[in-house]
């Protein structure tokens, strides 16, 4: 990759600039074990990184109670809070902001892509006073098919007015790095060992997200 070459560089946000998948992860675990005490986390590791849709299809094929995925969701809604009592400035990774700046002063496009609503996504960039810094943020409810599905990168691409192939994206999780690896983008994959992510099609893997500035 020729530095000179990329235009811009696209976030996502859980796991990435908010150190959220692990919080979201045993919030559904205690959720789905009301139904089948046996599940363990291996059983819903496979949410992380993934739409609202698809979580919940992984969801509701591990319960197996008879419950949609919709019923399961609507009912977890009820029952839990996570999202309104997760401190959002407690897991955001400190090092973005300064991350964000250099990026910034180097003129660089810059955006965030998130499977999460972008409600949540706004929320998290405002509380941490970043939201300022992206000239787009895209959610993947946007969209019919989200990750691994491309589409939220094409889109976002677009939004920046760059082609894909002026892109850089840092991803954490299996289905991120395949969207943004189908999407024809360079893509460098955050290492987090927790989840068993496949990094496999990663032009780069990066310890911490200061590190993406000795290819950009």
């Amino acid at each position: 990759m020729k530095k000179d070459k990329i235009k811009a560089v696209i976030f996502d946000m859980d796991g990435v600039l908010i150190d959220s998948e692990m919080i979201y992860l045993k919030a559904m675990l205690e959720f789905a074990r009301t139904y089948r005490k046996e599940l363990t986390e291996q059983d819903l590791v496979g949410v992380v990184g993934r739409s609202a849709k698809d979580s919940w299809t992984i969801v509701e094929q591990a319960v197996n109670n008879g419950m949609t995925w919709e019923e399961l969701r609507a009912e977890y809604r009820r029952t839990t809070n996570v999202y309104e009592t997760t401190d959002y400035r407690r897991i955001f990774r400190p090092e973005a902001r300064r991350v964000l700046e250099i990026l910034k002063e180097r003129g660089y496009g810059l955006a965030v892509a998130s499977s999460t609503k972008l409600s949540l996504v706004k929320r998290v960039l405002e509380e941490n006073e970043i939201i300022g810094y992206f000239d787009t943020v895209v959610s993947g409810n946007m969209f019919q098919h989200s990750k691994p599905d491309p589409e939220i990168y094409h889109f976002t691409a677009r939004e920046l007015d760059v082609k894909e192939e002026e892109c850089f994206v840092l991803e954490d999780s299996t289905v991120g790095i395949t969207a943004a690896h189908r999407a024809g983008m360079t893509v460098a994959a955050l290492i987090d060992l927790r989840f068993g992510f496949d990094r496999s099609l990663a032009d780069y893997e990066v310890g911490t997200m200061e590190e993406i500035l000795e290819y950009l």
